[in-house]
């Protein structure tokens, strides 16, 4: 479906890899205009995220960059630099994820912009912020992970920290970034100011590992260790069946009962430390050793049946083959296949979300570098014989002209 609240909405998007892309993807959702400047070297994450037929569109790059228009300059340049403060002054919001230093060199950083063009909207994504002392570092998700507690919540459970294989950190805070700027533009378009917003992932992330596993250090003084004892438990993972795995998870007295009920557990249901909320917060070593025990006696698709049955919420565990073929997903079209102007035929995911009881467009594919250079510096007022000049002194440049 057409929903399109933020048509007529331009974005220069001044990222790369996944925080950034992340964003302004979510943003071309809704109808706004994105104006990806590209460099001659190109995003990281068109051969960062995997293989590709051409070289130029890893998967994930593909999947985070559709809707997009793509501008290639070498901003080494002064006449590409020229151009950049052109889209700069043709923009309602600027998305950077540059590191701060490097775009204060090139005058695109957020005090430059803002003092020029108080009205505008800029969203600075950072790794730290811009006034800790780890203000300007460098950093990846991975890092992040590490540095929020992420990969030691899996040392806690496991006894060894570890990475959640893929980039959480990344896709969070370029969601809240997104949902940060959608804030700023309704006040824009309420009093016609405009904002300054800063995303630091550290600090976004670290809050997030807090809210969950500050726990019992919420308090002071404490009334237990940090952490979610539950969630820490080494037996709160999927529970192996005959022939695989499945994913429940059980918390009220009414699912804990179905549940003892359905495995076959009925001599527990009497027991005062499994019997209520407070009893299992108490034991929850036992109680999670007890919901974690293999279910081997029958298949996944037999503990399918009986727990669905007793109104438990359980799943099979996919794997990265199994997850494109699960039948809802299939059902409601998640994943499609279209012909992409350079590689072929490629899956294409649209939007989870509906609205008015339709899904969302699935925008237009992710571009080649440089694919709509020479349009958009003829937009901003530039002559054929300009353009043509910034093209032969490799200022422009456009994977898919030349």
């Amino acid at each position: 479906m057409s929903f399109e609240p933020l048509k007529g909405l331009r974005v220069l998007d001044l990222t790369s890899v996944v925080v950034g892309p992340v964003c302004t993807w979510r943003l071309g959702q809704y109808g706004a205009e994105i104006v990806k400047l590209e460099s001659p070297e190109g995003d990281l994450m068109r051969g960062l995220g995997g293989l590709s037929p051409t070289g130029q569109h890893s998967g994930t790059y593909l999947h985070l960059n559709r809707g997009k228009r793509n501008i290639c300059l070498d901003l080494k340049q002064p006449a590409a630099l020229a151009v950049a403060q052109q889209l700069v002054d043709s923009a309602d919001v600027i998305v950077a994820n540059m590191r701060p230093q490097a775009l204060a060199r090139l005058g695109l950083d957020p005090d430059t912009v803002c003092a020029r063009h108080p009205g505008k909207v800029y969203c600075l994504i950072t790794g730290y912020g811009t006034d800790g002392p780890y203000a300007g570092r460098p950093t990846y998700d991975s890092v992040v992970q590490a540095a929020t507690g992420m990969a030691g919540l899996m040392q806690a459970r496991d006894g060894q920290p570890a990475y959640m294989p893929m980039l959480i950190c990344d896709h969070v805070a370029g969601e809240i970034a997104a949902g940060a700027i959608l804030a700023a533009v309704l006040r824009r378009q309420a009093t016609g100011e405009g904002s300054r917003i800063e995303v630091p992932m550290f600090e976004t992330m670290a809050a997030f590992v807090l809210q969950e596993h500050l726990a019992q250090h919420s308090f002071d003084p404490p009334v237990g260790p940090p952490g979610d004892r539950r969630l820490l438990s080494p037996h709160n993972r999927p529970v192996q069946t005959a022939d695989g795995w499945i994913a429940f998870t059980v918390n009220t007295d009414a699912q804990v009962r179905a549940f003892l009920k359905a495995t076959d557990r009925a001599a527990l249901l009497d027991d005062p430390r499994f019997a209520s909320v407070a009893g299992r917060a108490r034991h929850v070593v036992e109680w999670f050793e007890i919901r974690g025990a293999p279910l081997t006696r029958r298949s996944t698709a037999q503990w399918l049946e009986i727990l669905l049955a007793a109104d438990i919420a359980v799943q099979p565990c996919h794997t990265l083959e199994s997850l494109p073929q699960d039948p809802h997903l299939q059902a409601v079209g998640l994943l499609d296949y279209e012909q992409h102007p350079t590689e072929g035929r490629t899956a294409s995911i649209r939007a989870s979300i509906r609205v008015d009881d339709a899904t969302l467009d699935r925008r237009t594919p992710a571009q080649p570098r440089g694919a709509d250079t020479r349009a958009l510096l003829a937009e901003l007022g530039h002559t054929t014989e300009a353009i043509q000049a910034m093209f032969d002194q490799g200022a422009a440049q456009s994977a898919a002209v030349g």
